[in-house]
């Protein structure tokens, strides 16, 4: 039976040893509450790290926890050391990722120690994952210390449902470039079937960025990539509505109470934060002095009540934040405070829910201005919490909330002047107003409530796609498959190789492709064998493959197929062709080229082909539809066809193509194994001029006729690396080692 298992970087049970003693407690935060209907289903599992370091325990200790979380909370505890939480947790998660996807690209860090520590834990996530995953289990991974997971799910269990969700923003393109790590990050995240954000902003910039890295289009939010489709929503995370709004708070702590007597005469604004440079919190505070300087009639009429929980004080920019805030709350009160009146009440320490609660009952305005953050689920917390629908909220817009919570007092973080009008705004507001922007957030938040927010998440996974590709994937060469028996049985081997895309990947620009040693090596190694006719069929001109690959015991077809070269002999054209085209097309080209920054034409002997690769995804798309129109416009009364690969047009003779170019090979020479590979559309005539019992391998995703598919060129050479090796043992040793000696 398969089930549903979830994956957080904390388990939502802390383990703490006391002594000889072990404790556990439960957490009260919102994903623990969104997830507790499903998580305590017979059939599910929440994998993560139990909150205390390994180092701590004994053998025995982590049995006895294993044991426990299982059998009393369905719980899977990842176990960390000490040295795993600081280069992972507080090195890479927080140093590099929490900064940079918050826009703070100053404090950002980049250490290749705390990246090797990053890929680690997540390795052991997986591996502690892979003991209880089966084939058709759902599984949800969430934030962003564990981006990495779901395409080290996906590659072992590849029918599995894989969701993410990320709960901080995910930054704009150009903003996330700056990670030097950014495709391994993309291409852990697209693993998933299903990624989750809070906001269609970070939903559009997640796209815009995979389509600019990785070059993988979208169409209505939906990703093809490798063996999989990627549904990429905004999916706005709630809170317990019935539990903010209902909560009784009669029963208050002194401190408590002596807080809400202090209220009587007085109208309150409240801001709470946890300790963080994203918080905007200096911000606020010369805001709110802003508006006792701007409105002096406020003066002993109105208070700030400052909570800030603390947070990684160890850390030096987090302790001099702290002392920051201090000097500026000292200022303030300093400046305006009165014997009787003093305007901010700093409050450094934390709050239980309850308290919180009475604190959002009896203030008059919550002050809520990060400068990034992707949802801030206390501004929510507060419009439930205020049953009386007399409170008023004042946001920023950077907020991901503000784009749920309209009808507060939305302002600019960094523009203290207009915090201190919002300010002024929602204590001046009648109390009809009040009440008819607050009836349309409550009834958004309790529609949209934290239960919601999880059943529309995970019935969306449900009913996600698992498969894309249509043909089966050629993965090994295993003693039972079947491209192993006939490759080791046939006499007369045919191997066509396609060249960019296929044997390397692409490059920003098409002479940055040569051939690395690996690939020369692996090339030669193919042809050595007596039985084995290896062809690089190529859209590349004659001079440059020959150039890069000549000197090898190759066959080679260049421009598409209008050039063959046997191993050692001259290169024959194989159909009359002339150039007169040229100068018109070229002119059309060039016209092109000068308005699209980055496109360049690439001038081979019978063919023009123009690239965009390096072109703005947003402009390409309009401008590449509307050169390929002028062109079949202009080249359907010529003999000439225009030609789309990976990222190029390429104008040419249209009886020119890789299917003549297999049929010059196939005609001349009955061979009785056969084994084509291309990664684009100018492949598919190869594919389909390849007789059926030949092996045709598609690299990529996307339709195709070919037979198989891999993801990448990397997989495919290392198929290419296991025939070799196929051909090794079936010579003898002395052989091998001289044909060796010969390619180095």
């Amino acid at each position: 039976m398969s089930k549903l298992i979830f994956v957080s970087n904390r388990l939502p049970v802390t383990v703490k040893k006391n002594e000889s003693e072990l404790t556990y407690s439960k957490s009260i935060g919102g994903l623990a509450t969104g997830l507790k209907s499903y998580h305590e289903q017979g059939n599910s599992v929440w994998a993560g790290w139990p909150g205390i370091s390994s180092n701590e325990l004994s053998d025995v200790d982590q049995a006895s926890i294993n044991t426990e979380l299982s059998e009393q909370y369905n719980c899977l505890p990842i176990f960390l050391s000490e040295e795993e939480i600081d280069q992972y947790y507080h090195g890479f998660c927080n140093e590099t990722i929490w900064p940079l996807f918050h826009y703070f690209t100053s404090n950002t860090e980049y250490s290749k120690d705390t990246w090797e520590a990053y890929k680690r834990v997540n390795q052991k996530f997986f591996d502690v994952l892979d003991e209880v995953i089966e084939p058709d289990d759902t599984i949800w991974v969430h934030d962003y210390q564990l981006m990495l997971l779901p395409q080290m799910i996906r590659e072992k269990y590849p029918n599995a449902k894989i969701g993410f969700f990320l709960h901080i923003p995910f930054p704009s393109f150009e903003i996330f470039r700056l990670l030097i790590w950014r495709k391994e990050i993309l291409q852990g995240l697209l693993g998933a079937n299903l990624i989750g954000f809070h906001t269609y902003d970070y939903v559009r910039h997640f796209l815009s960025t995979v389509r600019r890295i990785l070059g993988v289009e979208h169409s209505l939010n939906k990703l093809s990539y490798e063996t999989h489709n990627v549904q990429v929503e905004a999916f706005p995370m709630g809170i317990d509505y019935e539990y903010f709004s209902n909560t009784d708070t009669v029963e208050l702590s002194s401190e408590l109470q002596d807080f809400v007597e202090s209220t009587r005469t007085i109208q309150n604004i409240l801001s709470i934060d946890r300790l963080d440079y994203t918080k905007g919190i200096p911000d606020r505070i010369k805001a709110f002095k802003r508006f006792l300087t701007k409105y002096p009639e406020y003066h002993e009429k109105v208070r700030l009540n400052l909570i800030v929980a603390p947070s990684r004080v160890e850390v030096e920019t987090y302790d001099t934040l702290k002392k920051h805030i201090e000097v500026l709350v000292s200022e303030v009160n300093g400046q305006f405070g009165t014997v009787n009146w003093m305007p901010i009440w700093f409050f450094f320490r934390t709050f239980s829910q309850d308290d919180l609660i009475a604190f959002y009952r009896h203030s008059d305005v919550l002050l809520v201005t990060p400068l990034r953050d992707g949802m801030n689920l206390v501004a929510k917390e507060y419009i439930a919490s205020r049953n009386d629908y007399k409170g008023m909220l004042v946001m920023s817009e950077t907020a991901g909330a503000a784009s749920e919570l309209g009808e507060a007092v939305i302002v600019n973080a960094n523009d203290h002047g207009a915090i201190a009008e919002g300010l002024k705004t929602a204590l001046d507001m009648p109390d009809h107003e009040k009440i008819e922007r607050n009836t349309m957030m409550h009834h958004r938040l309790s529609r949209y409530n934290i239960n919601f927010w999880a059943d529309e998440f995970i019935t969306a996974l449900g009913n996600s796609e698992t498969g894309v590709l249509q043909t089966k994937p050629l993965v090994d060469v295993s003693d039972s498959s079947v491209i192993k028996t006939a490759y080791t049985d046939a006499e007369r081997r045919l191997i066509l190789l396609d060249y960019d895309g296929t044997l390397v990947g692409f490059k920003p620009t098409p002479d940055q492709a040569k051939p690395d040693e690996e690939l020369r090596q692996l090339l030669a190694g193919l042809s050595q064998d007596p039985k084995n006719t290896v062809v690089i069929i190529t859209g590349r001109d004659r001079g440059v493959i020959e150039k890069w690959l000549g000197d090898l015991n190759l066959h080679l077809i260049a421009s598409h197929g209008l050039w063959f070269k046997q191993a050692g002999g001259e290169w024959i054209k194989t159909i009359n062709v002339d150039n007169d085209w040229k100068d018109k097309i070229r002119h059309i080209l060039e016209m092109y080229t000068d308005r699209m920054p980055g496109s360049l034409i690439e001038e081979k002997e019978y063919s023009l082909a123009w690239h965009y690769r390096q072109c703005e995804p947003d402009v390409i798309a309009l401008k590449r539809d509307e050169l390929r129109e002028a062109l079949i416009s202009i080249t359907q009364s010529m003999s000439l066809g225009v030609l789309e690969g990976s990222k190029v047009l390429e104008v040419k003779d249209s009886r020119i193509n890789k299917g003549h170019g297999v049929h010059l090979l196939t005609r001349a020479e009955a061979f009785d194994f056969i084994i084509g590979a291309g990664d684009d559309y100018t492949d598919e005539d190869m594919f389909n001029a390849l007789p059926e019992e030949a092996f045709s391998i598609k690299i990529g995703s996307g339709n195709t006729n070919a037979k198989y598919q891999l993801k990448t060129n990397k997989e495919f050479r290392t198929l290419l690396k296991k025939l070799e090796e196929l051909s090794d043992t079936a010579k003898p040793a002395s052989t091998t080692a001289a044909m060796r000696r010969r390619t180095t």
